[in-house]
């Protein structure tokens, strides 16, 4: 596995998945006036699994250019994004409390897809993998949905949640990757990063 990597995101929960691989990091966040939002936007008609891969993708693209500009030393550089979906609408990071309750209104009571993106760029080769986990929320009252917007949690969380939260008492099951669904599935990352190191 690389021995130090650039994370190229502001997710506290990716750092704290990355230091419990052991992956020595340093962050290589956007420049002020950076606009990294519109880079979020989905196309019309995009599948959800396309949609995460297309964004992480282009998130890369501009934390190497960032790499570049900056005249830092070479090293991997990882990028991950998240996204939620049912059927084929794609929940992304609610604009404000009223979205964030739409949100949960909608997911309340199904299972729904979260999946996460992960790339990483060494030198000229690029790896990328796609996890996907099922999770199923219970039946929500209007009551538990306005006090889990009011507590703040699901602000700038990818459908209006985080599982590590205070959502987890909402939460009866999940299928496939708790890391993947917090932000970074540690197996993909793992993968990942060990084949950047065999080339390098």
């Amino acid at each position: 596995m690389s021995d130090f990597i650039y994370l190229a995101s502001q997710s506290p929960r990716r750092r704290q998945l990355l230091e419990m691989l052991g992956v020595k990091h340093e962050l290589l966040l956007p420049d002020a006036g950076e606009d990294t939002e519109s880079l979020e936007e989905p196309l019309k008609g995009e599948a959800p699994a396309a949609y995460v891969q297309r964004v992480t993708g282009l998130k890369l693209d501009a934390a190497i250019a960032r790499l570049k500009r900056r005249g830092l030393p070479p090293a991997p550089v990882l990028c991950s994004d998240t996204t939620v979906a049912l059927g084929r609408t794609i929940y992304g990071k609610p604009a404000d409390a009223k979205d964030a309750a739409r949100m949960l209104r909608e997911l309340s009571g199904t299972t729904h897809r979260v999946l996460t993106a992960v790339a990483v760029q060494s030198g000229r080769k690029r790896v990328a993998a796609l996890n996907e986990s099922r999770v199923t929320f219970a039946k929500l009252t209007p009551a538990q949905i306005r006090a889990y917007v009011a507590s703040g949690e699901p602000m700038g969380k990818a459908g209006a949640y985080a599982i590590q939260g205070g959502a987890a008492a909402y939460i009866p099951s999940i299928s496939g990757s708790y890391s993947g669904i917090m932000g970074l599935p540690m197996f993909e990352t793992a993968q990942l990063l060990q084949q950047c190191s065999r080339t390098s």
